[in-house]
């Protein structure tokens, strides 16, 4: 069967440093796959090479069964199906909340203003958001705008939803939040693909665990079997030193 996200052969180099070298990924309709690995291992490269925001120099990524890393493939309508959010928030500082979330459901999905500021106006509710709304993001906390962020990727229903290390910008005290939330949407059937060092989330979020190691998958399992019984000793080693960190 046909998984939403189709990952096979992915390669990726930066002049003579090969970062990706022979990726296989599989993600069906609503799983949530967390990718583990050291800093450099290639865990946010992979992700914006599922996104277009990278080119891929061998093999193929899938969305539905379609090859997007044809050339003659539209990026742009690409990412229409796909949310990211990223280490920053990315939040545009000039408009407010509501805005934030509503400009690509208008502009880009051409959805009307009633719609999208409907949509919107439901999910900051939904996310202890609702009173912010008219704020702007400077006004408000690191979780907040990491919050307002996943609204807005949501905000178009996309296909899949990618997340890049979402709370490593975040201070201790406002990781939780945002956890949170992340654990909602995957509880509501959302279909992630995640790059985190949060292994206690990973372990609790995730229906399976991959861990790079360079630039490679060096194991993949479900969550739990992964991280706290691993098969290789390249994994365990990772999981002791970054526990022992």
């Amino acid at each position: 069967m046909t998984g939403v996200l189709e990952v096979d052969g992915l390669r990726r180099r930066y002049g003579d440093t090969d970062v990706l070298c022979g990726i296989d990924l599989r993600l069906g309709a609503g799983e949530a796959l967390c990718v583990i690995g050291a800093s450099g291992s290639g865990k946010s490269t992979l992700l914006r090479c599922v996104d277009l925001l990278e080119p891929v120099d061998d093999g193929t990524v899938r969305l539905d069964g379609r090859d997007v890393t044809d050339p003659r493939v539209d990026a742009d309508k690409v990412r229409r199906e796909i949310g990211v959010v990223f280490q920053a928030y990315n939040l545009f500082p000039h408009l407010t909340v509501l805005d934030n979330v509503t400009l690509a459901p208008r502009v880009v999905h051409r959805r009307s203003r009633g719609e999208a500021r409907a949509t919107a106006e439901r999910l900051l509710d939904r996310f202890g958001l609702g009173d912010r709304a008219g704020a702007y993001p400077d006004s408000l906390s690191g979780g907040q705008q990491q919050r307002v962020a996943l609204v807005r990727a949501v905000a178009t229903g996309p296909r899949l939803l990618l997340l890049d290390e979402v709370t490593s910008a975040l201070d201790p005290e406002l990781v939780g939040e945002v956890l949170d939330m992340v654990a909602e949407l995957r509880a509501d059937g959302m279909t992630m693909l995640i790059a985190t060092h949060e292994l206690a989330f990973a372990r609790d979020v995730a229906n399976r665990v991959a861990f790079l190691h360079d630039g490679v998958v060096h194991e993949e399992g479900p969550a739990t079997q992964v991280l706290e019984s691993p098969r290789r000793e390249r994994t365990a080693a990772y999981l002791s030193r970054f526990r022992a960190g």
